[in-house]
């Protein structure tokens, strides 16, 4: 009998082993999700300022692992591949086919390179031209189209440097470009030295320095070494014949951007000495004026490392910051300065001024506004008009305001909102080009009071129509004197129509689309209201046809309203057999309980299915709830946090009740899943509730005491909040998860806070305490996936998942 037993326990363990090995390589997931995953998707359009030509631009193919696995360097939060010189994992676009708005009319341009790989696509000045990046065999290559001709050609031989920033700019008269190029000549690096020369020193001397916990930082002088090999770059100017010659000394650029006239160049250079605490965004750097010929005007600031920002998103750094021109004259700067230090938790009354001086820059600047809340924006006009926003994050409160810029002690509020608050957003002002090609305020004025009443001006704006019917997107005009407003077009059932694009008299451009109808795009003649249909793309997931969806509203246990998006399998009808269940969430957090509350979405949208979508499992007989509401609030003095954990699952009980209650869900096969932060609130809903049949947790972090400086919206550290940190951390409850839980990760997952080690060591957690539990490591991968064979596999991993875990629990 013991024999017995001890071969039968070996036989166990040999079966044990083998099915844990038979299933190698990538994998694909079954034919009804792969059909889907595999559709192609519509162009992206532009439309430019004028809304007289429309860019379709066609997106790139998922690349294969082997592409994604090629060499990259890490350095100072970037990720770069050192081949040629770019920024790694980047997207690209395969093709560029254009529409003459006003004939609708479709045009392919002549001379693309051979499998275009393109980005970084910009309108010249005059919009008659675009430039774009191809990113080619030997490097990256700069490209110009001309529109009317419809032909393309590469403007230079040399190769651009697209590590950081913007790479290029053109000239304001368009018949040239600023372009940041590999330095002439420059050597090769050479391969380091693995001795190390000298010990890692870092010393603090008594400052409070707290940082989030950043990735892919520098880490030794070796690095820094890199860092100036390949972040160095030598601007080039070259006119339209592809005539070059350089611009300044080779340097580390962080921006820049000419005057409106053409006559100046703002830029910022990043300089020493360098962190191995934050990324480049952080780094020392001076900003300074040059003419057009090179010649150093006026050195503005040396902006210290960033290391000793305050606490708190509403901490800025002290000094001057956010250089830029004014778009409505030729050459007028502009910046702020904290009054307040940059610290949030100092008293003041006036956080913000913003200054201006105007060319040859050696008068005293002029103060423009007083900002009560930090500066946010400004959107120009002229010397009589400017609207001006302001933010201040602990409240989620804004302002904007009207400003003339010729009288700084004239200032009208237009309106103060929670910016939370979606059922209150203006949206984006529009704004026209002006005389420099800049973009300025569109206006229009009243002809009869304009001369007694120069204050009677309406300016237009764009909104996503937040409301409780689900989003309505409008067209708004607005008197900035009365504050009256004109709703002049807002979206319909049975569409979801959205402007992007108003002449302000003549026509405007709109995005339609409806449940069923994938979005297209039309020109709508404002005398008559007809309709030119301008795009035909077609419905990429013929396979959905059939699939009920619906958006759905419940309330949780403390009178909150709720909300998703739930898609049916084909054939569902009330009466048939309750279905199993997958919810995918992503939690946010509010300050108020009414902005929480407010319906989001609208059921008039198309579903654009992304490769790494839940609704892939409608086709599979599940019922699908996507984007379920995941509020978690802290109102007046608490923070959203203080009881996270209960608050998701009141929500996470709210769903399933009602699920349940429309006679969808069978309780007892539910699955709960999430990416990033819904990766997190995942493993805590597992870890306190027993609500679901299992869990599909992907490129989460679950120990909070390893982002102690912060992480999503909290701004207390963990020693200024311990339990808070502990509370939230599923970690800390691994003993508690019973529930099977899939765990997905990239292992070169880039965000912040989110390393590998963070699945890493839940799953060793989960492992020591008996939980059913699975560990997915995706080669290459970062925070987002991207390779074909990483995401087949990532369904098929999911799939197999749910089915035995949940359909046949």
């Amino acid at each position: 009998m013991k024999r017995t037993t001890i071969l039968l326990t070996a036989l166990t363990l040999i079966c044990s082993f083998a099915s844990a090995q038979d299933i190698q390589g990538y994998q694909k997931p079954p034919p009804p999700i792969l059909s889907l995953f595999e559709s192609a998707v519509s162009p992206v359009v532009r439309v430019s300022s004028d809304g007289e030509w429309m860019l379709l631009l066609e997106m790139e193919d998922l690349p294969s692992i082997a592409e994604l696995s090629q060499a990259e360097l890490r350095l100072a939060g970037q990720r770069i591949n050192p081949t040629n010189n770019g920024q790694s994992r980047s997207a690209a676009y395969k093709g560029i086919k254009i529409i003459a708005v006003s004939s609708g009319t479709e045009y392919t341009l002549n001379g693309l390179p051979n499998e275009p790989r393109l980005s970084g696509i910009t309108w010249s000045p005059d919009e008659s031209k675009i430039a774009f990046l191809h990113n080619g065999a030997k490097g990256i290559e700069l490209w110009v189209a001309d529109l009317k001709s419809l032909q393309a050609n590469r403007l230079s031989i040399f190769y651009i440097n697209n590590t950081y920033g913007n790479s290029f700019i053109w000239n304001p008269d368009g018949k040239s470009i600023l372009a940041k190029f590999i330095p002439d000549g420059r050597s090769a690096v050479s391969a380091q030295n693995i001795s190390p020369e000298e010990p890692l020193i870092q010393e603090n001397t008594g400052k409070s320095a707290p940082v989030p916990t950043y990735q892919d930082l520098l880490k030794n002088p070796y690095d820094e070494k890199l860092f100036d090999h390949y972040f160095t770059s030598q601007l080039k100017q070259v006119n339209l014949q592809g005539q070059s010659a350089n611009f300044l000394q080779p340097a580390i650029i962080r921006s820049m951007e000419y005057s409106p006239d053409g006559e100046f160049l703002l830029m910022a250079n990043i300089t020493r000495p360098y962190s191995y605490q934050v990324p480049i965004s952080a780094f020392p750097f001076t900003t300074s004026i040059y003419d057009e010929e090179g010649k150093l005007i006026k050195k503005l600031h040396e902006a210290p490392l960033a290391e000793n920002i305050p606490a708190g998103f509403d901490g800025v750094p002290k000094g001057p910051r956010a250089f830029g021109w004014r778009a409505d004259k030729g050459s007028v700067l502009y910046w702020v300065e904290a009054l307040d230090n940059g610290n949030p938790a100092q008293q003041a009354t006036i956080r913000d001024i913003v200054y201006t001086q105007p060319a040859p820059f050696n008068q005293y600047p002029l103060k423009l506004a007083e900002c009560y809340f930090r500066f946010n924006s400004i959107v120009w006009g002229d010397d009589k008009v400017a609207i001006l926003t302001e933010r201040w994050w602990k409240t989620r409160f804004e302002r904007r305001s009207f400003i003339k810029p010729s009288n700084v002690n004239f200032r009208v509020n237009l309106y103060d909102r929670y910016f939370e608050d979606g059922y209150t957003d203006p949206g984006v002002i529009l704004t026209q080009k002006n005389e420099f090609n800049r973009n300025v305020l569109l206006t229009e004025f009243n002809a009869l009071k304009r001369i007694s009443d120069p204050d009677n001006v309406n300016i237009f704006t764009i909104s996503d129509g937040a409301s409780p019917e689900g989003d309505r997107p409008f067209l708004q005009k607005f008197n900035i004197k009365t504050k009256l407003m004109d709703t002049l077009f807002r979206s319909a059932s049975p569409y979801y129509e959205r402007p992007v694009f108003f002449s302000n008299g003549k026509f405007m451009i709109n995005s339609r689309e409806s449940g069923d109808s994938v979005q297209n795009y039309y020109r709508i003649n404002l005398e008559d209201k007809s309709y030119t249909r301008l795009t035909n793309f077609t419905d990429p997931y013929p396979e959905l046809n059939g699939v009920k969806k619906q958006q759905i509203s419940y309330k949780r246990l403390d009178g909150i309203t709720l909300g998703g998006t739930l898609y049916l399998p084909a054939g569902f009808k009330t009466g048939d057999p309750a279905l199993p269940v997958l919810i995918w969430a992503y939690p946010r957090e509010f300050k108020t309980a009414a902005a929480a509350g407010q319906t989001k979405g609208s059921p008039h949208k198309f579903s654009i299915i992304s490769k790494a979508s839940p609704v892939y499992w409608v086709t599979r007989g599940y019922a699908v709830l996507d984007n379920a509401d995941m509020p978690v609030v802290g109102e007046s003095n608490t923070e959203p946090n203080d009881t996270f954990v209960e608050q998701i699952r009141y929500n996470a009980e709210a769903a399933i009740n009602h699920l349940v209650d429309m006679g969808v869900a069978d309780r007892k096969r539910i699955a709960i899943g999430g990416h990033s932060y819904g990766a997190f609130m995942t493993a805590n809903l597992l870890a306190h509730t027993d609500l679901f049949a299992a869990g599909i947790a992907r490129s989460g972090a679950y120990n909070r005491s390893l982002t102690p400086f912060g992480f999503q919206t909290e701004e207390r550290t963990f020693w200024q909040a311990p339990a808070v940190y502990t509370r939230m951390s599923p970690f800390a409850y691994a003993d508690k998860i019973k529930t099977p839980i899939l765990l997905i990760h990239g292992q070169a997952d880039n965000n912040t806070g989110t390393y590998p080690m963070q699945s890493e060591r839940f799953y060793t957690a989960l492992k020591g305490h008996g939980a059913t539990a699975r560990l997915v490591l995706l080669p290459s991968e970062s925070h987002a996936y991207q390779a074909k064979e990483s995401l087949m596999h990532m369904l098929w991993e999911m799939d197999r998942w749910l089915e035995k875990y949940v359909k046949n629990k």
